[in-house]
């Protein structure tokens, strides 16, 4: 099955302070990620979302690429009440549209660009009260949006991925999704 999306936005996050990224009109995607965003490297140091190694610990960097969808930042807005949620707040780097519950996507399906471009899917990129902190500094009247938004984002907040084949990546430019075969892992009995 074939299922095919749109480019929404490209964004980097450009200070390695700040999870904020920005809207650009083309990035260049190397075998890093994207070029001169805070998540770009072929290797990373371990933290809260590898718990399996001593914090610090130099891994291979599969969480290069933040993917939202407009359709599930919508629900999510929805359900915190909010007028809208942009990807720039929660240091996204692609927003796609089209794409039916994005979130739910499986590891290994492989995201081909128009342009070339291939990403991997590595997981589901679980919310968490930073990104929330970024929201809630959009609504200054509103109290514990940081602490809502894990809540109203479980199975909505994008994916992470990994660069498979590098080039450039616009706004507007289509996609086409390849999902792998997938069996649920059971032990024996």
């Amino acid at each position: 099955m074939n299922i095919e999306g749109k480019v929404e936005q490209v964004l980097i996050a450009p200070d390695p302070e700040r999870l904020e990224s920005e809207a650009c009109p083309l990035v260049e995607v190397s075998f890093s990620g994207f070029n001169g965003d805070r998540h770009s490297g072929l290797t990373m140091r371990s933290g809260g979302r590898t718990p399996y190694y001593e914090r610090g610990t130099e891994i291979r960097n599969s969480r290069q690429v933040s993917i939202v969808s407009i359709e599930e930042l919508i629900q999510i807005s929805d359900a915190m009440n909010l007028p809208r949620i942009l990807p720039e707040w929660l240091g996204a780097n692609l927003c796609l549209s089209g794409i039916p519950r994005l979130s739910q996507l499986p590891p290994a399906t492989r995201l081909f660009f128009e342009s070339g471009v291939t990403l991997v899917v590595e997981g589901e990129n679980k919310p968490c009260t930073l990104a929330g902190k970024a929201i809630e500094e959009q609504f200054p009247d509103r109290d514990k949006l940081a602490q809502l938004f894990p809540k109203a984002g479980i199975g909505l907040r994008g994916l992470v991925a990994w660069v498979e084949k590098p080039g450039f990546l616009r706004p507007g430019e289509k996609l086409t999704l390849k999902i792998p075969a997938q069996v649920v892992y059971s032990l024996p009995e």
